[in-house]
């Protein structure tokens, strides 16, 4: 394993009597990442690492079985539990975001009016959305170069250039 790993899963809630667990994905290519018998470490690392014995989707959401955790309570017990995978080399650097990359970045517009912060980064099929932490609840903004025209790493800084509405929207009479 490299020095450097990245998230590739973090276990959410158990599904079913059978030991198997919810998991939102982080990594770009699962059907490649999760097959069976491939191992992660894990954080904490204590509960790993973690060998899976079966993967199947389910309504969208990746199902995923360990060894060792035959049960629903034994799938309880990894709930939180991040799926670590080795960084490896790009062949572009400036190809892509990771969410730990951008986690805690102030967020504000193109005239510099402060939004909010970084909270999340989902990564999408078709559109990857950002998520942002306002004053008034947690936002999504669609991660493309129109709406997100720059990111400046030194400052921590994202800059959101919305569109009007897109800030309001899940707000109650929005």
């Amino acid at each position: 394993m490299a020095d450097e790993a990245f998230v590739a899963a973090r276990i959410g809630r158990p599904h079913g009597l059978r030991g198997e667990v919810t998991v939102q994905v982080h990594t770009d290519d699962p059907d490649s990442r999760f097959v069976v018998g491939a191992t992660f470490p894990t954080d904490p690392a204590v509960r790993g690492p973690l060998s899976l014995r079966s993967v199947r989707a389910h309504q969208g959401t990746y199902l995923l079985g360990f060894e060792g955790h035959p049960d629903r309570s034994a799938a309880e017990a990894l709930r939180g539990t991040l799926l670590l995978v080795a960084d490896e080399p790009e062949d572009d650097p400036g190809e892509g975001w990771r969410e730990e990359d951008l986690l805690g970045f102030a967020v504000v517009t193109p005239e510099g009016t402060d939004l909010g912060t970084v909270s999340g980064l989902h990564l999408r099929p078709v559109q990857d959305l950002l998520e942002v932490r306002t004053p008034r609840g947690q936002v999504l903004v669609p991660f493309v170069d129109e709406l997100v025209p720059e990111i400046d790493e030194e400052a921590r800084r994202v800059v959101v250039d919305p569109p009007p509405g897109l800030l309001e929207l899940g707000e109650d009479g929005a």
